[in-house]
């Protein structure tokens, strides 16, 4: 596997762009992905009750079973708690991109990221889809341009290229993704974009993207908020001309690695962008009873609002994680855990079999006030490992959520 310059653009027959066309008053606000031939589609979508309407479209489109051949994204509006009227703009929207590209409505998938509870504003969509559509390009350039189009309140693109070599043919991966506030996703306004040359079948895909995400982004979290818009869409156009991947072996095994490390680094550079984050939290949760187990402790930790401003008063409070450990709905026998706290400025331990260990409070401020920060939990329960990924709490993010919509 091997890391290369680019984005969704990367894998062969892809095409992208991104412009400002006015939904939002300066920035670009509308991104395209093409491909040049149609796509085995695979897609997440989240499990919040309240759906925008582009995921209700994306997730008809993946259960009638038809193949793909280019994704719209708007910023600024989330097209969520619009009715039936969103579902018609919806509809349009893919209409008048499968228009510039002759191709049919049901090959067009759509994502909204932005407010909610407003309707699009279809008369700017309808003059700005067909210019952005003729620009698209299979250059750096036009996935970059992409990837800026896609954003809310981020302040960092997402962006990743890789390749593998599959059975002597080289396949490429890339991804671009969104997502700053309103993330703590549960796919079986966090968007993520994966564009592979791969030939491989529609239920091989869904296998190994359900796979991917289980341990990537649905082991994040910002803020708790789940979105209505959260979705993960993976198109594979087959141009690469590798053996069609029909079955798990050595061929998936290898598609399915370099998928994981493109998911993975989307949902960690999301999170290091979290709203007015200053550190990444990492948990590693050592002999868990099981992956479930595991995945609720983690996230019980890395949701504390308690635990999260004290990693951003860089305070030493091990109180906080191992109560929030707790009341995570999982039972554990508190007399087996260790807790320590790691970064590159070394390693401190503050639990031993459910007991303070006494630490230097100097060493342990070294090692709070890095950027990327562990906290190491082991669990003596069972053998399962498990990791997940969050951020701090700073003033910051009150900020930026207090006047959102203003």
């Amino acid at each position: 596997m091997r890391l290369i310059q680019g984005s969704i653009t990367a894998p062969k027959g892809f095409k992208a762009n991104g412009e400002h066309i006015g939904i939002k008053n300066k920035k670009k606000d509308l991104a395209i992905i093409y491909s040049e031939t149609p796509c085995t589609y695979a897609g997440a979508f989240t499990q919040n009750v309240v759906k925008a309407a582009p995921v209700l479209w994306d997730q008809m489109v993946l259960n009638e079973g038809e193949k793909v051949h280019a994704i719209v994204v708007n910023s600024g509006n989330a097209n969520a708690a619009t009715g039936v009227q969103g579902e018609k703009d919806t509809e349009e929207m893919a209409s008048l991109v499968a228009e510039a590209f002759n191709i049919d409505k049901k090959q067009v998938l759509v994502c909204s990221t932005g407010v909610i509870g407003v309707d699009l504003p279809m008369e700017v969509l309808r003059k700005g889809i067909g210019p952005v559509a003729v620009k698209v390009s299979a250059t750096h350039e036009g996935g970059e341009a992409a990837s800026d189009a896609i954003l809310t309140t981020d302040l960092v693109k997402k962006t990743i290229a890789l390749e593998e070599n599959i059975n002597g043919t080289t396949i490429t991966v890339g991804g671009m993704g969104k997502g700053s506030g309103m993330i703590h996703p549960n796919m079986a306004t966090m968007l993520g974009f994966i564009t592979t040359d791969v030939n491989i079948t529609k239920e091989m895909l869904q296998k190994a993207l359900k796979k991917a995400i289980d341990t990537s982004f649905n082991m994040i979290t910002v803020d708790g908020d789940t979105s209505t818009n959260d979705s993960v869409l993976v198109l594979a156009n087959g141009m690469a001309g590798n053996p069609v991947i029909d079955q798990e072996g050595e061929a998936f095994d290898k598609f399915y690695a370099a998928l994981y490390e493109v998911c993975k680094y989307i949902a960690i550079s999301i999170v290091k962008d979290g709203e007015g984050a200053t550190k990444l939290l990492e948990v590693n949760l050592e002999g868990v009873k099981s992956f479930e187990d595991g995945k609720c402790i983690a996230k019980s930790i890395l949701t504390s609002n308690l635990v999260k401003t004290a990693f951003f008063g860089e305070d030493a409070n091990w109180g906080r994680i191992f109560c929030a450990m707790g009341y995570s709905g999982i039972s554990f026998d508190p007399a087996k855990v260790d807790i320590s706290i790691e970064s590159i400025a070394g390693n401190v331990a503050m639990l031993k079999q459910g007991l303070p260990v006494k630490f230097s409070e100097e060493k342990a401020k070294e090692v709070l006030e890095e950027n990327e920060i562990k906290i190491l939990v082991t669990m003596g329960e069972g053998k399962e490992s498990v990791t997940a990924w969050g951020c701090d709490l700073s003033y910051d993010y009150v900020k930026i959520n207090g006047d959102y919509r203003s």
